[in-house]
């Protein structure tokens, strides 16, 4: 599904287990990490997309859990390529990964 402002997927998330260096605390519906698509071989040219994570069915999500969510990108014109079922991407805090996605479905 697409809207003026946003691509919005369907996506399993994978976070990273606390003692695996995830977070220490759950996070909320809404919450907006960075999307990393492509680790650059300089860390400096590491580019992030805006995008929140949505629940259906919880209001949490812990470290170490994986999850069917929906996720609403902000549309920019480089963030489109990456937008394909299969496509994968870390999710990261700051230059902290904590977990990975997957778009299952557009």
């Amino acid at each position: 599904m697409r809207t003026e402002d946003l691509i919005i997927v369907k996506a399993k998330i994978i976070m990273k287990a606390t003692d695996n260096g995830g977070r220490k605390s759950g996070f909320k519906s809404g919450y907006r990490p960075n999307h990393v698509f492509e680790l650059p071989a300089d860390l400096r040219n590491l580019k992030t997309y805006i995008g929140d994570i949505q629940f259906d069915d919880q209001e949490l999500i812990e470290p170490g859990e994986t999850k069917i969510v929906t996720v609403r990108f902000l549309k920019t014109p480089k963030i489109e390529k990456y937008i394909n079922v299969g496509q994968k991407w870390l999710i990261n805090e700051a230059a902290r990964t904590l977990g990975f996605g997957e778009i299952l479905e557009i």
